[in-house]
């Protein structure tokens, strides 16, 4: 069984045969775990969207990053901090799978083959995880809230290989992705529109100047 070419049968037969994960369901706007207690989680969105987001002592709110179907995430990924409080929130129902990393070469007691892929395919896991990570420390060292919007812009415009797409986030959300004032970013994408850089559409944008 191939991990990357099919990973979709893969999740399917690994949370239905392997004893040491757990699937769970989540609603819409529900936490789905938090990074406050150490446990080694390692997660696994089956369905649905979510955010790793934070909360300073005054209650602001920064997203970190924004998951989606397949995309892995947990503690195990993370120092706990004292000063801040990391907890993932469903964007959409979600199902999730729940694993712990100090299973990961541990034989499983049913010495499933599922539990043996994973163990083998996990680097490739951890390696996507880096890429997002440098995605986010990348457009968080952008200066100015142009340059946040057009390096976010150019990243997602690769991904879809297409100059139109669709913006995973609400307006008030992307604000918070990209820790910026919401008002000041409406007010740079207004510019960006008007100056002939994007168009857009609701939630959809379109570079045209690529």
């Amino acid at each position: 069984m191939s991990f990357n070419s099919n990973i979709e049968d893969f999740l399917k037969d690994f949370s239905s045969n392997c004893k040491n994960v757990q699937k769970k369901s989540f609603r819409k706007n529900q936490t789905i775990t938090t990074y406050i207690q150490k446990r080694n989680q390692i997660c696994i969105l089956l369905s649905g969207e979510a955010d790793l987001v934070r909360y300073d002592f005054n209650g602001n709110k920064s997203i970190i990053e924004h998951f989606t179907k397949n995309d892995i995430f947990g503690e195990a990924f993370y120092i706990v901090t004292t000063n801040n409080e990391l907890s993932i929130e469903a964007k959409k129902n979600c199902e999730v799978l729940f694993y712990i990393y100090d299973n990961i070469h541990q034989k499983c007691r049913n010495n499933c083959k599922f539990h043996q892929i994973l163990s083998e395919n996990f680097s490739n896991l951890i390696l996507n995880k880096i890429m997002d990570l440098n995605t986010r420390v990348e457009i968080l060292a952008k200066r100015s809230i142009r340059e946040k919007l057009c390096g976010y812009f150019n990243i997602l415009s690769t991904r879809h290989l297409n100059q139109t797409f669709s913006l995973p986030f609400s307006l008030t959300d992307l604000a918070d992705y990209l820790s910026v004032d919401r008002s000041a970013m409406m007010r740079e994408l207004k510019c960006l529109k008007d100056e002939g850089f994007i168009n857009k559409t609701g939630n959809k944008i379109t570079l045209l100047y690529k």
